[in-house]
């Protein structure tokens, strides 16, 4: 199981599974679900490299540093934490 901390909270998640429901639930906005809107936008502050790893949705939308969608992310394994 992975660990993704989000706003000091932490959720534990199945390897390779999807963080789109488990931020929508902690309050991160989900609009599209398919990363054309944005309104996602989180904040990797721990952790990028245990994370999928950008797609052409992010790119497209200029993400980069530690700037994901969070409908678009995957967790490999490991720990990652997030701000939104």
């Amino acid at each position: 199981m992975a660990q993704l901390w989000i706003n000091e909270t932490e959720v534990e998640i199945e390897d390779g599974s999807k963080i789109v429901d488990a931020i929508e639930e902690a309050g991160v906005p989900i609009g599209c679900s398919n990363g054309v809107c944005g309104t996602c936008e989180i904040q990797v502050t721990e952790g990028m490299e245990n994370l999928s790893e950008l797609n052409d949705e992010e790119k497209d939308l200029g993400m980069e540093g530690n700037k994901r969608l969070g409908c678009q992310c995957d967790i490999k394994s490991g720990t990652v934490k997030i701000t939104f």
